[in-house]
Parts: structure tokens; C-alpha cells; sequence
């Protein structure tokens, strides 16, 4: 009963049925389907907030190559089935932790009849699967490419517990995600990272109403922001530190004011700047397939990945890999106007240590975070050119 997607050439929309287990009617975006699973498979993950239908215009030019190309939508987005989808205060978070979104994505593999991926291409919030599939099953997801955010190994359990002061933005915060934040609160003026925001009771109602933008309004404004059109995001000065007052350089969009909202902040960044610039990337009818898919499904089931991002309770499965590396070849590519690589700084130099097969960074001009949209050509050529040398 759903209307269909405005889908290029060669790309096609179906669903996988992974409910006996991992719960999951997966909707995928796929081209260069082979019957008999000979060519090599490449998974294409999204971020958030995106869905499958974010690589929309890289699925037919890398399965023209030779691959067959999946996008999926992830748990909790787009058209796949199957997740909680209660409100934030009922909630079951634990279907959303890291581990279990790549049993996710292990599940998938399975149902397409395939035994390994021959690479896994993630963006933005999906590098989190994306890096750890092949952390913990280098024997399925054979090479990794990043773009966007780059992999942060996990971290080893701390020798000496601390129990920093709580900041106060959510009231019962977990003290031990709160030091950061703690500090960003004693900023002039006082500041919150996005992520926190993201992980507050109110943003899931904030990002579908658009505050006093509207839903549609918003969408457009947010997009623009974060692009290579934005004019704040034209030269870049990554932080070399990972401290509150080295982030405070951040647009407000990522180190937001301690008391706006998303929409609150996209409002007072547009400062008289045009977004429907940004139309020429991202056409009215595209973005619409965003909207009405947010509008039907709500943003509760994206948001609880940062709920468990920011909730080390939540993330102490991944102490199972402390101290791990990559050991499959891996690359990051990032836009020339994308401060979003730089929220972790020192993570891009960190590769030569975090994996064993680093093939290097791809630096792609005149995009900002969507590289997919603002650039999908040159990025297609990147993806292609990492692919040729496995």
C-alpha cells in the first residue's frame, strides 16, 4: 500500500524477510541481482537521517561494474519491519545496540544466499555497523570503506573507574557518558553536543513538527546546512583535541546552544542564506521521499541508536572488542566541507594504528556530509577506484 520510490535506471526496491532471526522484513535497494550469487556483493549502509534511498544514485553504477549492489534501510528507518516501535518511554533499547545491528546485518547476508560481503560502504551514523561488522566478522565483511565519520576503535575498559559531575540537560543522566558533556555545559555561552540532543526525550517530536520552520522547511534547511553550499562550511578548521572548548569551533548544528532544540538552531543559522540552493542536489521530489517516510514511521527509531551511543550502559558489548583493529583493507572518504569528520579529532590519523590495511583518505571537493547526494559521480569513482585495488 506504500507508493513507490522515484528510483533511477536499474534500481529496484524489494524486501528480505529476516523475521526468524533477526525480527527483520528488511527493504532493500538493490541492482545487478545474479541468481546464482556469483558476483561479489557490496552492502551500501546510511546514516541517519537517511534511509536506503540516500544512495539512490551509486546502487546502478556500481553493479554496471559487476557487483551486486544492496542498500538496505536499517532498524528503525525507512520501510523495514519488524523493530520497536513504542514511544521513547517504553521503548526496548537493547534490539538497538551496537552488536545487534550487525546481527542485523549478518542476518541480511544470510537470507540474500551469500557467505561473505566483499565490501561494506557506510555513511555518517551507519560507520557504526559499518566498522564493526568487520570487527567482529572479518570472515564475511572482506573490506570496509567509510565515509563521512570515520572508525573509532572501541575503547578499553578504564583502569580506575571516575564518576564525573552529570550535567543537568536530561536530568538523569548517565555520569558516565556525562563528563564531556559536563564540560560543554560550562562553556560561555553553554553548548551541548548534537548527539546529547539527539538522545533527549523531546527531538524526535522536534524533528518531525520542524519548530517554527515546518517539517518541510526544516528538512530543506538542515540539508543545506550540513552541504558545500553552506558558506560556514567553507573553510574548515578540524579541532586537533578532543576537548569542549576545541569542539565549540563547530557549527552550532553539531555543538548546539544548550537550549535550542534542532530546528531551533537550523533557524537561527539560515541568518538570510537561500537553502533552495541545495535543489540542485537534492530535488523537491527526493526530499519528499524523506519527509513522507519520516512523517509515517516518526524519528524514535533513529534516534535510539544515539540513546545507545550515549548510554555506555548500552555499549559495554562492545568491550568484547577493546582494543581491536580492523583487520580487513578499509579507507575513508570525506567531503572537503564536511565538519562531521572532525567530531572525533585525531580518528582520521588514528587509522594507521586502528586498522592493519588502511588504503588511505579520499578527499572529495565541493561536498559537504552528503557526499552521496552532492557529489555522487566523483564519490562513485572513489568507491570504484578502492574496489579495483582488493
Amino acid at each position: 500500500s506504500l507508493p513507490s520510490l522515484p528510483l533511477p535506471e536499474g534500481v529496484n526496491s524489494s524486501y528480505v524477510d529476516t523475521t526468524t532471526t533477526c525480527g527483520l522484513l528488511f527493504h532493500i535497494l538493490s541492482s545487478g541481482f545474479d541468481p546464482s550469487n556469483q558476483k561479489p556483493l557490496i552492502l551500501l549502509i546510511h546514516g541517519a537521517p537517511e534511509l536506503a534511498f540516500t544512495w539512490r544514485h551509486i546502487i546502478a553504477p556500481l553493479a554496471q561494474k559487476g557487483y551486486h549492489v544492496v542498500a538496505p534501510d536499517q532498524r528503525g528507518y525507512g520501510r523495514t519491519t519488524g523493530w520497536d516501535t513504542r514511544p521513547f518511554e517504553s521503548v526496548g533499547l537493547t534490539e538497538f545496540h551496537i552488536t545487534n545491528l550487525v546481527r542485523d546485518l549478518i542476518c541480511l547476508v544470510s537470507a540474500l544466499g551469500y557467505t561473505s560481503v566483499h565490501s561494506i560502504i557506510s555513511h555518517d551514523f551507519g560507520t557504526l555497523p559499518g566498522t564493526y561488522a568487520p570487527l567482529l566478522r572479518p570472515d564475511i565483511f572482506q573490506s570496509s570503506l567509510q565515509v563521512s565519520i570515520p572508525f573509532v576503535a572501541p575503547s578499553a575498559a578504564p583502569a580506575v573507574a571516575e564518576t564525573p559531575d552529570p550535567p543537568n540537560v536530561l536530568g538523569t543522566a548517565i555520569a558516565e557518558y556525562a563528563a564531556f558533556e559536563s564540560q560543554l555545559e560550562k562553556l560561555n555561552p553553554p553548548r551541548k553536543h548534537y548527539q546529547w540532543y539527539n538522545s533527549s526525550p523531546a527531538a524526535a517530536n522536534d524533528w518531525l513538527t520542524g519548530g517554527s520552520l515546518g517539517l518541510k522547511a526544516f528538512n530543506r534547511a538542515y540539508f543545506y546546512l550540513k552541504s558545500h553550499q553552506w558558506p560556514g562550511n567553507a573553510a574548515i578548521t578540524p579541532p586537533t583535541i578532543f576537548s569542549a572548548a576545541a569542539l565549540a569551533v563547530m557549527p552550532d548544528y553539531l555543538i548546539m546552544p544548550l537550549n535550542d532544540s534542532m530546528p531551533d538552531v537550523v533557524a537561527s543559522m539560515l541568518n538570510g542564506s537561500d537553502p533552495s540552493v541545495s535543489t540542485s542536489w537534492l530535488t523537491d521530489a527526493d526530499l519528499e521521499v524523506f519527509l513522507s517516510e519520516f512523517e509515517r514511521i516518526g524519528y524514535q527509531g533513529e534516534l535510539n541508536w544515539y540513546r545507545v551511543l550515549t548510554s555506555p550502559a548500552m555499549t559495554r558489548d562492545t568491550l568484547l572488542l577493546a582494543g581491536g583493529k580492523i583487520r580487513v583493507p578499509t579507507a575513508f572518504i570525506t567531503g572537503a566541507q564536511d565538519w562531521s569528520s572532525y567530531l572525533n579529532p585525531g580518528a582520521i590519523q588514528a587509522y594507521n594504528t586502528s586498522c592493519t590495511d588502511f588504503r588511505g583518505v579520499t578527499t572529495i571537493p565541493n561536498a559537504g556530509h552528503w557526499v552521496q547526494e552532492e557529489q555522487p559521480e566523483a564519490l562513485t569513482e572513489a568507491i570504484l577506484k578502492f574496489l579495483s585495488g582488493l
